[in-house]
């Protein structure tokens, strides 16, 4: 599933600070096509490292980085998807912070389940994922368009947000639980998304601004 539109709404305001978050893992990744491999291990996180005292900038750097041009824009439709109407209730100064915030309590959370690992931790998979638990929290019955396809079979149907959400993140359980039934120590990095979405759920109203939020439900 590939969602791409709210269809339920539209942000009042310009979102800045999503088009600014997508132009800036744009402008990283280019970075990482011209510089290679070395600039990727300086600046991803290394969960032992991070144990160990050091790099801690990575734990914002690595936010930034990504694995491939598969997993950039993934992420980043993902994130255009979901991000503006939470920046537009948020405002985009507390958006900014919440974004920030969430993509730090998914490193925490993928550091406390593997306090040893020397596998590299990249990605912005785990800020988006809490974008999409205060989406989850705040707009769950808007209609998202998305992309289905099933084998040879593609179409495009609207999905509820909170059934699209939803799979989403049992999908990244169930993920999680079979890394650990075969003791996976790499790939794809299921606790940050985990912890990057609970934390979004329950500080979203925390972030959000009470008036923008009444206007908007008003609208939808």
């Amino acid at each position: 599933m590939i969602p791409f539109r709210d269809d339920s709404r539209r942000p009042v305001h310009v979102p800045l600070v999503t088009a600014g978050l997508i132009g800036l893992n744009a402008a990283v990744f280019v970075l990482e096509i011209l510089s290679g491999e070395p600039f990727i291990h300086q600046w991803s996180l290394v969960p032992a490292a991070i144990v160990a005292g050091k790099g801690w900038i990575t734990m914002v750097t690595a936010m930034f980085l990504h694995a491939g041009w598969a997993h950039i824009l993934g992420n980043m439709v993902f994130l255009w998807t979901f991000g503006p109407q939470i920046e537009d209730v948020m405002g985009r100064g507390r958006y900014l912070v919440f974004y920030l915030l969430g993509g730090l309590a998914a490193t925490v959370a993928q550091i406390a389940a593997s306090p040893v690992s020397t596998i590299p931790i990249l990605g912005a998979s785990g800020a988006i994922a809490a974008v999409m638990g205060a989406f989850l929290i705040t707009f769950p019955r808007d209609r998202i368009r998305t992309l289905l396809i099933f084998g040879w079979f593609i179409t495009v149907r609207l999905i509820p947000a909170a059934a699209l959400v939803g799979f989403w993140f049992v999908a990244q359980l169930f993920s999680e639980l079979g890394a650990l039934a075969t003791v996976q120590t790499g790939g794809v990095a299921y606790v940050a998304h985990i912890g990057g979405f609970v934390m979004g759920m329950i500080t979203a109203r925390l972030f959000e601004d009470s008036a923008r939020l009444a206007y908007q439900r008003w609208r939808g």
